[in-house]
């Protein structure tokens, strides 16, 4: 009997196998749950492209901003399971939007979608205009004690990883700053650059074309350890906040149901990719460390970041009204 049973789970698979040999036959969709401009863009754009090489088919972004990433979310699960729609996974949609708001979630993220590779970490980094009076993060951290609730951060919108860092980082720090949502990276950038708003704790790669050309001021990095396209700016760690790590990780995944062959074939060339200096330039002039793991290694991730954010969320009582 579990000879016969044994012989039949290997003929299912190789008869799934063979219905997918051809895959993919048309355009993937990569879906975007935020808005242009920002690092979950460069990233996509990234993928998409490098896929697009390797797969023979077109993968094209699709921007779907709004509700924290939950309206792309809640859309891509109802998608057909057939692997020609995708979705950017983020540290927010994955694992931080479950412990924000709970029940009201419009989707499970462990199961209603399937893991597929973890794309990339990127560090988050405080940065503020170049024309700002502040040097260090102690000199932003000094004013905001000496002036709560009048100093203004702005991030990519209300839920978003640099809404929650900042949050998280104002806990950590004893002050109270101003959150100024906006829809994208993009007119962020422009009122930070601009001075009506002062600081920003966003992903690298949004940040790293004003760094470099001298119109923002990188004060701290979020991850544990040094960016190496930043050495001389320290970690926040090193700032005196010993322990304090926060980053932004970004992922692929899929509709749960999707056919594994169809899984497997993604998760290969992904991690091909990411191998490849060529075709990861981008990500990896803007600071972001490349992974590509497999979807049970994936999966896994998730739920430790999931306990790990529902911890941080709670201490630094964050919300997204």
């Amino acid at each position: 009997m579990n000879a016969l049973k044994i012989f039949v789970t290997a003929l299912a698979f190789i008869c799934s196998s063979l219905a997918f040999a051809d895959y993919p036959e048309k355009s993937i969709r990569l879906v975007v749950p935020f808005a242009t401009g920002g690092t979950s863009e460069i990233i996509a754009r990234s993928v998409a492209s490098s896929l697009s090489t390797s797969l023979g088919q077109s993968v094209y972004v699709d921007n779907k901003p709004g509700g924290a990433g939950n309206i792309a979310m809640e859309e891509v699960k109802r998608a057909n399971p057939d692997g020609y729609t995708l979705i950017l996974g983020h540290v927010g949609t994955l694992a931080v939007n479950p412990a924000l708001f709970g029940k009201k979630l419009p989707y499970d993220p462990n199961k209603d979608f399937a893991p597929v590779s973890l794309v990339a970490k990127v560090p988050n980094v405080i940065a503020v205009s170049e024309k700002s009076n502040y040097k260090t993060l102690a000199d932003l951290v000094a004013d905001a004690k000496k002036n709560p609730g009048k100093i203004n951060y702005g991030s990519a919108g209300n839920g978003s990883a640099g809404h929650l860092a900042m949050e998280y980082f104002s806990s950590e720090a004893g002050i109270d700053l101003v959150h100024v949502p906006y829809k994208g990276s993009g007119p962020m950038l422009t009122d930070l650059i601009g001075g009506q708003i002062q600081a920003t704790f966003n992903g690298m790669p949004s940040l790293m074309g004003q760094i470099k050309g001298g119109a923002l001021r990188p004060l701290a990095v979020g991850s544990l350890e040094r960016s190496k396209v930043l050495p001389n700016v320290p970690t926040i760690a090193e700032s005196g906040y010993k322990g304090f790590e926060t980053s932004q990780w970004y992922g692929i995944m899929a509709p749960a149901g999707t056919p594994q062959p169809v899984i497997d074939r993604l998760q290969k060339e992904i991690a091909k990719s990411l191998k490849s200096k060529e075709d990861s330039k981008k990500m990896l002039d803007d600071g972001a460390v490349l992974v590509g793991d497999t979807p049970a290694q994936f999966g896994a991730f998730i739920k430790t970041e999931q306990s790990r954010w529902a911890k941080v969320v709670e201490k630094a009582k964050i919300t997204v009204d």
